[in-house]
């Protein structure tokens, strides 16, 4: 038996209806990319742009949606905290430390991955048209001063660029006097205090505190004061408190017997801190706060964090654990030695001093027990010079002992 069929009918009528919605749908898909692709030229060809166009349609789109869901998110936690934190102040409250699940949670998501990637999201080459709308979209989000800013938002490729915008001369006046510390970055002062004994504690909040030899590391050339030179009662007791403790006012790196014979002869007069924190919008880039001679450099790999009130208020010893860079050395009034503390998007610390140091670096261990990637800056014995003012890194924390030797 044979059967016949028209070629006009279809035998499964449903295959071939699918087929055509499908052919209209991919019709429509390329009909819709021929038209993103042609406004792509066009915008290339207006910014002055040779670049290949077909790299261009998924440039322009990507960037885009990424960039501004990236600033609505970030807008809507800042002003969610910034109501939170008034709401507080009104009402004469200080937030004290309340540990919670944050810092295990936090562990378990790849902060340092997710860092990385928003480097790199960060560092895309936005369209000239573009720049000006994200930059001002930013600044209103995060507080930041275009005005002072030094050249039009147009010449900022990135987002990363603009981080690490340079200000108009003049805008930070640099104090000349020698005996005199500039602040190192735009910033909030969170901390300001004197380190008193061997055993120092910074508070981090309210009823919790970090030492600042965990900070700074255990082969840190921090001055270390006795507590019998803090309960000295009279002239005749300091002055033999003085001649007996001598050598005992100072733990050194075993780096260097150079570095060693350096500070040994700069005896410890008042040790003082100050923790300064950098908002979104603040100007990024660290600054030299005095004529100073940097000895050493200590890489710290850790976590990466967010730094802003509330993580400090939940998460124990959270500059301790996070990624950071250390500066240490000697400038006119002694001791001094600069942190730079990375945080969760914010993991690149980059030295202008040593620019070939990477941190978060996928292979890099994060574990407390590791020593710190250290180097010794000698050159002919005295170190790397910076002057006040000068460029030095980009976040901070400030360590410096008064009075000159």
């Amino acid at each position: 038996m044979k059967f016949r069929y028209s070629n006009k009918l279809p035998i499964f009528a449903h295959s071939l209806r699918l087929s055509h919605q499908h052919h209209q749908r991919r019709q429509f898909f390329t009909s819709l990319l021929k038209r993103v692709q042609t406004a792509s030229q066009v915008r290339a060809s207006f910014n002055g742009s040779s670049g290949n166009p077909r790299g261009n349609v998924f440039l322009v789109p990507g960037a885009t949606v990424a960039t501004l869901l990236m600033l609505g998110a970030l807008h809507a936690r800042r002003l969610y905290d910034d109501k939170k934190v008034e709401e507080a102040r009104e009402k004469g409250i200080e937030f004290e430390f309340q540990p919670d699940h944050k810092a295990s949670f936090l562990r378990m998501l790849p902060l340092r991955s997710i860092s990385r990637l928003f480097g790199s999201l960060t560092s895309v080459e936005l369209p000239v048209w573009m720049r000006p709308h994200v930059y001002r979209a930013w600044a209103r989000a995060f507080h930041s001063n275009l005005e002072e800013v030094a050249l039009p938002l147009e010449n900022y490729a990135s987002l990363r660029e603009f981080f690490v915008r340079t200000l108009k001369e003049g805008s930070r006046p640099i104090d000349p006097d020698p005996h005199c510390l500039v602040s190192p970055v735009d910033g909030t002062v969170l901390r300001f205090g004197e380190l008193k004994g061997s055993g120092t504690m910074i508070e981090q909040v309210k009823g919790f505190s970090y030492s600042v030899s965990s900070l700074l590391g255990a082969s840190s050339l921090l001055p270390v004061i006795t507590e019998g030179d803090m309960h000295k009662e009279s002239s005749e007791e300091q002055g033999n408190l003085k001649e007996k403790n001598k050598k005992s006012w100072w733990r050194f790196s075993l780096a260097s017997p150079k570095i060693r014979d350096t500070v040994s002869a700069c005896p410890a007069k008042g040790l003082y801190y100050c923790v300064i924190y950098l908002s979104p919008g603040d100007y990024h880039l660290i600054h030299s706060p005095a004529d100073w001679n940097v000895l050493v450099r200590r890489h710290f790999s850790g976590h990466l964090f967010p730094v802003n009130e509330r993580a400090a208020r939940t998460i124990r010893n959270l500059y301790v654990q996070n990624e950071r860079v250390v500066l240490e050395g000697l400038w006119e009034g002694g001791f001094m030695a600069i942190a730079a503390i990375g945080a969760t998007n914010i993991g690149s610390i980059k030295l202008f001093i040593e620019p070939e140091l990477q941190t978060n670096q996928r292979r890099q261990k994060i574990l407390n027990s590791e020593p710190p990637d250290e180097r010794v800056y000698e050159h002919e014995g005295v170190g790397k010079t910076l002057k006040k003012g000068a460029e030095v890194s980009n976040a901070s924390r400030l360590y410096f002992e008064n009075d000159p030797c």
